[in-house]
């Protein structure tokens, strides 16, 4: 029921996720190479289909009325219809595409540096800024900051299958391949949440690997960053201070890494600013409730997923340890 709710909700949204609604200029390209194809199409759809119609009501006469089989004729349209129009239109998007295409940069030697590395996993985004020296290193998860008005090199790796990263108002379909990377211009024209996921099937979970890039004024960006780097805060009540216990020497230790802790692995998503984020898994709600029912069954909620169920917990300590990443802001 709540995969339905989540996919009804996203159709109710649909604009959010519209190529034809651009937000930045490289989805503005393709905008506007989409919609005179698209156009151009219509057209044509419904120019056939008239034909179609009109050969299928018309009067056809009798046999007396018709020339004989050896009558020679048509012959035009088959040679405009059939040829020169579709090639004519064919030639034009192929050069229109390439034009297009030109105006992206496709490889490491077109960009100066990545400032992002989105790291591609079944089925969530790591999202790595490596712009600087390794101090200034903060991984995070599912959400791509950037700063509004400026392009953003993006770099794209895979970490296991074929994924690809579509955010549709900001640009096109780039895939991340294993062994392969690939890179990306990012640029929103102002602040705000765009939608994106994975466009290339990568296994059970596809359609819930999503993400949003986070377009914010660059003071705001330059803060939030700044913010990136600290290590967690020290919680500070009882049941916060239990739950860290619990999860530095747990289970959960043996996968994340929370800056600042003898937590340091890197199986899963950093949880470093975790409450900071909007979801949890690429999917769903960071709240008290999906925070629970994650942490006893995580396999329920995302077949497949790499994270065990816990179910040991008692009430008392799973309560305590959603506490404890409740402060992790």
């Amino acid at each position: 029921m709540r995969r339905w709710s989540l996919l009804l909700a996203l159709a109710a949204c649909s604009t959010e996720r519209s190529a034809l609604h651009p937000s930045g200029p490289a989805a503005r390209l393709l905008a506007d190479l989409g919609w005179p194809i698209l156009v151009f199409f219509t057209v044509t759809s419904v120019a056939m289909w008239a034909l179609v119609a009109w050969v299928a009501t018309r009067r056809t006469g009798t046999l007396l009325e018709h020339d004989g089989p050896d009558a020679k004729g048509g012959q035009k349209w088959v040679v405009y219809g059939g040829f020169v129009v579709p090639g004519v239109a064919f030639s034009a998007i192929f050069v229109a595409t390439l034009r297009t295409m030109s105006a992206f940069p496709m490889d490491h030697h077109q960009h100066h540096g990545a400032d992002i590395r989105v790291v591609g996993h079944q089925w969530w985004w790591e999202v790595q800024y490596v712009r600087g020296s390794l101090n200034d290193f903060v991984a995070t998860a599912n959400e791509i900051h950037v700063p509004a008005g400026q392009q953003i090199d993006v770099e794209l790796v895979s970490a296991d299958v074929i994924h690809s990263l579509w955010a549709p108002r900001l640009h096109g379909k780039v895939d991340l391949i294993p062994g392969m990377d690939n890179f990306i211009r990012l640029q929103a024209d102002r602040p705000g949440v765009y939608e994106g996921g994975c466009a290339e099937f990568c296994g059970l979970e596809h359609a819930v690997m999503r993400f949003k890039v986070i377009a914010d004024e660059p003071a705001k960006f330059e803060q939030w960053l700044a913010h990136q780097r600290e290590p967690a805060p020290e919680p500070s009540s009882a049941e916060a201070r239990r739950g860290k216990e619990l999860f530095e020497h747990g289970a959960c230790a043996l996968c994340h890494t929370v800056r600042g802790t003898v937590a340091r692995a890197t199986v899963g998503p950093d949880l470093t600013h975790l409450a900071g984020r909007s979801t949890i898994a690429a999917y769903l709600p960071r709240d008290v409730a999906d925070l629970h029912a994650w942490i006893v069954n995580a396999p329920s909620l995302k077949p497949g997923t790499q994270m065990p169920a816990l179910t040991h917990f008692t009430g008392e300590e799973l309560h305590d340890l959603v506490d404890y990443l409740q402060t992790l802001k």
